[in-house]
């Protein structure tokens, strides 16, 4: 058998590069045709894309102006608690506090030491009430923050989803 020279093909050769512009003929076809086929379908998840967003967007903003009320309420109820706790840990201080006169002025008499130790006692209960008021008002800032967090945590994301 001779070399193949430069330029030259064997006969087999063209037949095989017939073969494979068919097959890519084909396949380019086939393509174009699905593509077609395919197209419609491609609006209509778009178009169903579109209405869910309009839909998701329209329910995020009710979600919201349904949250706004909530979230004022509980910026509101939390302001009340902390000034009734305030008010109450400000009238037990002046109850002690008149307690403790009492005693001194009880000390003054021949019952000095019966005035001191009532005072002291008046005093820890003072103290005692007062760090009582003083966690509590904390424990109803922190719940009332709590649900106020909540609540924007709630209307941010019914805006997110916007």
């Amino acid at each position: 058998m001779r070399p193949i020279a430069s330029g030259e093909r064997k006969d087999g050769d063209m037949g095989f590069m017939d073969t494979l512009k068919g097959l890519f003929g084909k396949a380019k076809a086939e393509a174009a045709e699905l593509s077609e086929k395919a197209a419609p379908m491609v609006d209509k998840a778009k178009t169903a894309a579109g209405e869910a967003m309009t839909k998701a967007k329209a329910e995020a903003a009710e979600l919201s102006e349904k949250a706004a009320p909530m979230v004022d309420k509980a910026k509101t109820a939390a302001g009340g608690a902390f000034e009734k706790a305030k008010d109450v840990a400000g009238e037990t201080w002046e109850k002690v506090e008149d307690k403790i006169d009492e005693a001194r002025d009880k000390g003054k008499t021949a019952a000095a030491a019966e005035g001191a130790d009532a005072a002291a006692k008046a005093a820890d209960a003072a103290e005692a009430v007062q760090e009582k008021v003083e966690d509590v008002a904390a424990a109803v800032d922190e719940k009332a923050a709590e649900a106020s967090d909540a609540a924007q945590d709630a209307a941010d994301d019914a805006e997110k989803s916007d």
